[in-house]
């Protein structure tokens, strides 16, 4: 099984919407900068039989082959008569009672497994529309299709196999933090249209699917869903994937169970520990304005144990001010090299042939600029006295991935240039990733073993949100 491309996934959704007509509806959201269609892929929930109840199916069978080609908060319960929930058809506009689930997939372009992910989900809910009980299913199956035509690795074999064509665009290009970071006027279309999805769908759930290069599996949520971590660690424990115990995006968040963790109060210490953006300003926060909760499902490409040892470290804050110091040493040696090709970013007869070389400079920039803010905060008087060896690990990880990214993506350039510097910063590269592999015991997790943890993750967060009921809202 491979990561499926934007092409593929329409492909692949507009052939199910053929096959089941009553069901199942396939239309155009919006279009990317560069005028790629937005799909969204609609089952239309089933007559709700009494309370709605779904069944998870924590114990299915991972499959053996592809599924696809090779703001403002309300009270939770408030009144929602005036929603465009269920379905007067497949994906139609709705008759205002019921629900509605919208799955977000491809919204960090190098994370390529949510694409996948939702073409499986949409099948399975075909298979059992247990949970379509009164609930619509939303599916946008790729946020940002420029940005994944230019990260292209369909089946990685190796760490340095996946960073060879890496890429990853800035903050302000991504479709589900650039309202954090721009303002209204300036949102690229990518996020306009998830926007829009979000006040049509007013959906009770909202899902993210994310993923890890090196690590474990961790779920961020913007309100606490009870009882998730339960269906969460079996799935891990099942399917032979760590549960990243200390995440480093995560760091300090209440923790309801491994692995699970709430975005803390915007304006509390915790919040913005690697965020610089405003947690309340991203689409995940959207959602709150029609009642709705959001969940970021994350699942490793390469796994770890490292990240799931919950024994205490002997000494956290020495541990990262050598992190800290590598990071830095790292960064400058990616800057050097970036220098060096910054006389031809300008236009004139030096300027860059490959089309893709301006996205992946600023995505270079913006991450070389992330990265002493980090390192002082690591060093800083908020460095924690006392932590576990998988959140020390995790941020190793996290460390690591900065430079790398950064390093890889100039490396593209400079290579489809013919730079000097390229064959330097070629084995920088190659040495980084045999590094990152060997200190933590990469071990691959088939792209089907990852899609069979997203899944039964987002079926059980929506049957646990469901159970709880309005207990799980805000005051």
């Amino acid at each position: 099984m491979c990561y499926p491309t934007p092409q593929e996934l329409g492909l692949a959704a507009r052939a199910l919407a053929d096959e089941h007509p009553a069901e199942v509806r396939l239309r155009q959201a919006g279009a990317s900068r560069a005028g790629q269609p937005i799909w969204v892929l609609s089952v239309a929930p089933t007559p709700p039989a009494g309370p709605a109840v779904t069944r998870v199916p924590d114990d299915a069978d991972v499959p053996d082959d592809a599924d696809v080609p090779d703001g403002e908060d309300r009270p939770h319960g408030a009144d929602r008569a005036d929603r465009p929930d269920g379905a007067d058809g497949p994906g139609g506009d709705g008759d205002g009672g019921g629900r509605n689930v919208l799955v977000v997939a491809g919204a960090h372009a190098n994370e390529p497994v949510g694409g996948a992910t939702a073409l499986s989900l949409a099948r399975r809910l075909l298979r059992d529309p247990a949970p379509r009980a009164g609930c619509g299913w939303h599916f946008l199956l790729c946020a940002d299709p420029d940005g994944a035509d230019l990260h292209r690795t369909p089946r990685p074999y190796s760490l340095l196999d996946y960073h060879r064509y890496f890429f990853r665009p800035p903050g302000p290009e991504q479709p589900e933090w650039a309202p954090s970071l721009l303002p209204a006027d300036r949102l690229p279309p990518e996020t306009l249209a998830l926007l829009a999805l979000i006040d049509e769908l007013r959906p009770v759930l909202q899902v993210s699917l994310h993923a890890t290069d090196l690590g474990g599996s961790w779920v961020q949520l913007t309100r606490d869903i009870p009882g998730l971590a339960e269906p969460f660690a079996k799935s891990a424990a099942d399917l032979r994937i760590p549960v990243e115990n200390g995440a480093s995006d995560a760091a300090g968040w209440p923790s309801p169970g491994p692995g699970i963790f709430v975005i803390p109060e915007p304006g509390s210490e915790a919040a913005g520990a690697f965020h610089p953006e405003d947690t309340r300003l991203s689409t995940w926060y959207h959602a709150h304005r029609y009642d709705g909760t959001t969940a970021i499902v994350e699942v490793p490409m390469w796994a770890s144990d490292l990240v799931d040892d919950p024994a205490p470290h002997p000494d956290p804050r020495g541990a990262l001010r050598v992190l800290a110091g590598r990071l830095t040493a790292d960064a400058a040696l990616v800057a050097a090299a970036r220098e060096r090709a910054r006389s031809r970013d300008r236009p004139g007869p030096c300027a860059h042939e490959d089309p893709a070389a301006a996205a992946l400079l600023r995505a270079v920039d913006w991450t070389l600029a992330l990265i002493p803010r980090i390192a002082v905060e690591w060093t800083g008087p908020g460095a924690p006295a006392e932590a576990t060896a998988a959140y020390i690990a995790s941020i190793d990880a996290f460390g690591r991935r900065l430079s790398l990214r950064a390093a890889a993506m100039l490396l593209r350039v400079l290579r489809a240039e013919g730079h000097p510097a390229a064959p330097g910063l070629d084995r920088l590269v190659t040495g980084w990733c045999e590094e990152f592999a060997a200190r933590f015991g990469a071990r691959w997790i088939p792209v089907a073993t990852q899609v069979e943890h997203q899944s039964r993750t987002v079926l059980a967060a929506y049957a646990r949100l469901v159970a709880a009921g309005p207990s799980t809202g805000r005051a």
